[in-house]
């Protein structure tokens, strides 16, 4: 039977009713099919994907495929986001079988767990065919299947080996040079972003461009920043309505996204708006902050200060059948019938023509065209263009309110709250809004107090006041880079004990000394059928790139020099191994840290906060700050406060100048000219 309805996952529960006996992954699920004998097939998605629903209707919600799965298999359906681990390694193993990946992800595997067979979407009666087919070779040429199983599994095993490089040399930053020129060739320069389609927004990988293009003084890096978050910005891919962005858009031209919406996604982008934002001071990144924060707040802000994790691609639609994008498109008639005598005017900035148009007579509003453009084309003054779209947005909004909102994925997943809630902060630093810092303290506390255990171990998920599953790396890092965060806007310290228990835990369970990287899954949990080391950076970055960079920054605060060797070790390891720059932006970020342009400053007085606000306005990628307003012990700290007296401490490679208390020589001296 099918034993789902015990679950708390929104995407496992959306499969509890299917004829299909699914089951949970666990010992006993695992177990069963060793004592039958049988093969397991591992169906792999999450609430928000499209085309998992799209197969769960014609195939999973189907008797006939039901009694083809039930009858010579043990099924399992798993919640990517759940178990990222799981994850991972069956994604590698259909990447190595069919040259691509993607979800919903299908695999059969032998009743021990290796793969043998695996890719994504399915047609009804390619699956039934398909499973028959392995079904009878299992029964009737197991040897052929073991043979490809073993072949397989030591693929993938040889994937998760990382080269070791036992060269202990200075870092070569002409390296960044090379791969920024391979890198520009795959820019799109009229919309922005890559040059391919389907468009994922990879913040991490324009947090690195826009840091290396203002360290650099690379204006035309700076513009292709520019023009990708200007383009993104401009609807489609981002709800100009109500705020928050899409996961990618299937066209070149950010205009018509994949309609889901996850926090991680407007998490990371937010802190990439703010970072622009203080070195361009465009208006239009403020409102994609605002708008963001705003949508967040109202749809995935809790009373218990978490944040929820995802809305769904579909909605119902007027005949209240689930749709992709039916909550977010419009119909001429429709616009017309709200915008009024505006119409033509809103035509022009929306484009509600052939550039703006969708399918079935649907658009997705989208701007070509600054308001700066529109105004000058259309002879009206700016600040009246600005008050009519805001007027135009409201209305839209009223009446959007009134249609089925999507399906909400309402678990927590504690990486994805941690990216939100620096988000909050780097708005805070970028903006100035006590209420952003307000809601990232709030989503802090419930981290400490509700995903964190008194043995010393996170939780990955958290639904209706209970925890579950023991968190990976990834839930680490990311808690461990947004109370860093916290730290530097804040300047209590507890953060940054936090971290560093946080640190020294990871060292214990995840930590190792053969590969020189951090295992994905914790040395408490069970194994699976090979390691995963994450180095690769993807839509979130890397869970060692990112446990790279707090242990740099670590090694500063506590002067740990273990910390630094564990960090230097990684990169060095990682620089060689380098041949596309996109997939390892956030370890190039790490990479700059050790450039003769990073600089540590320590403020320390009764005015220190008021002074740190001032400061964090600017955009200094290539610092690190920390500070107090009164004796510390934090190392980098110790006897540096002075009584009566606000003093900046600024130090390079270990060695710090004479201590003054004027804020704009500091602010001159860290910036870039």
């Amino acid at each position: 039977m099918n034993e789902l309805h015990s679950e708390t996952s929104p995407y496992l529960l959306q499969h509890a009713n299917n004829p299909v006996h699914w089951k949970a992954w666990n010992d006993k699920s695992l177990a069963l099919a060793k004592d039958e004998n049988k093969l397991i097939i591992i169906s792999i998605g999450y609430s928000a994907c499209h085309w998992c629903h799209v197969m769960e209707h014609e195939s999973f919600e189907s008797d006939e495929v039901a009694e083809v799965m039930n009858k010579n298999y043990v099924n399992i359906k798993i919640d990517r986001e759940e178990r990222p681990d799981i994850d991972a390694v069956y994604m590698k193993a259909v990447q190595i079988m069919t040259g691509r990946g993607g979800w919903p992800m299908n695999v059969v595997a032998l009743p021990d767990g290796r793969p043998i067979w695996g890719g994504t979407y399915f047609r009804k009666n390619e699956w039934i065919n398909t499973l028959e087919k392995l079904r009878e070779l299992y029964s009737n040429n197991p040897e052929t299947i073991f043979e490809y199983a073993e072949k397989l599994h030591e693929g993938l095993k040889s994937l998760s080996i990382i080269p070791i490089n036992s060269e202990e040399t200075a870092f070569d930053f002409e390296i960044l040079e090379t791969l920024i020129e391979k890198w520009q060739k795959s820019f799109d320069w009229e919309f922005g972003g890559m040059a391919r389609a389907p468009k994922f927004m990879m913040p991490t990988n324009y947090e690195f461009l826009l840091r290396y293009g203002y360290q650099t003084q690379n204006k035309k890096l700076l513009e292709f920043v520019d023009l990708t978050l200007t383009r993104m910005s401009f609807g489609g891919l981002f709800d100009t309505i109500n705020g928050g962005f899409s996961r990618y858009s299937v066209d070149m031209k950010w205009h018509v996204p994949h309609f889901e919406k996850m926090l991680y996604d407007n998490g990371q982008l937010v802190s990439l708006y703010a970072n622009a934002y203080k070195l361009s001071g465009n208006k239009l990144y403020k409102e994609v902050i605002e708008k963001t924060l705003n949508f967040v707040e109202k749809e995935w802000l809790t009373t218990e200060g978490s944040f929820y994790s995802a809305f769904d691609a579909d909605s119902l639609n007027n005949e209240n059948k689930l749709e992709e994008g039916a909550f977010y498109v419009w119909t001429k008639q429709e616009l017309q019938e709200i915008i009024g005598d505006d119409f033509e005017l809103f035509s022009v900035v929306f484009n509600i023509n052939e550039f703006g148009f969708w399918e079935h007579e649907n658009y997705v509003l989208i701007q070509n065209q600054s308001l700066e453009e529109l105004a000058f084309k259309e002879n009206i003054l700016l600040e009246e263009l600005v008050e009519k779209k805001k007027n135009w947005e409201q209305k839209l909004y009223t009446k959007r309110e009134k249609r089925n909102k999507p399906r909400l994925d309402d678990k927590s997943i504690t990486s994805w709250n941690a990216l939100m809630l620096k988000g909050y902060v780097d708005a805070y630093k970028a903006l100035g809004n006590g209420k952003y810092l307000e809601i990232a303290l709030q989503n802090a506390n419930f981290i400490t107090t509700k995903l964190w255990s008194s043995e010393g171990n996170l939780f990955r998920t958290y639904k209706n006041e209970k925890v579950k599953i023991n968190a990976y790396l990834e839930d680490y890092v990311h808690v461990m880079e947004a109370f860093i965060a916290l730290y530097e806007v804040t300047f209590e310290e507890k953060w940054l004990q936090n971290t560093k228990q946080l640190v020294d835990y990871c060292f214990d369970q995840f930590y190792d000394e053969n590969q020189q990287f951090f295992a994905f899954t914790s040395k408490s949990d069970s194994e699976l059928i090979t390691s995963h080391f994450e180095v690769e950076d993807n839509v979130i970055p890397a869970a060692n790139s990112t446990m790279a960079n707090v242990l740099f920054k670590m090694s500063i605060y506590f002067e740990n020099s273990y910390y630094e060797k564990t960090a230097v070790k990684m990169l060095q390891n990682i620089i060689p191994t380098i041949d596309y720059p996109s997939a390892f932006s956030n370890w190039l970020n790490v990479l700059l840290n050790f450039s003769e342009q990073n600089k540590e400053l320590a403020i320390c007085g009764q005015n220190a906060s008021n002074e740190l606000i001032k400061i964090n306005q600017n955009y200094i990628p290539n610092y690190i700050v920390a500070g107090s307003e009164k004796e510390s012990n934090l190392p980098f700290l110790k006897n540096r406060f002075i009584e009566n007296k606000t003093l900046f401490y600024l130090c390079q490679n270990k060695s710090c100048q004479q201590p003054t208390n004027n804020i704009e020589e500091i602010i001159t001296q860290l910036k870039i000219s």
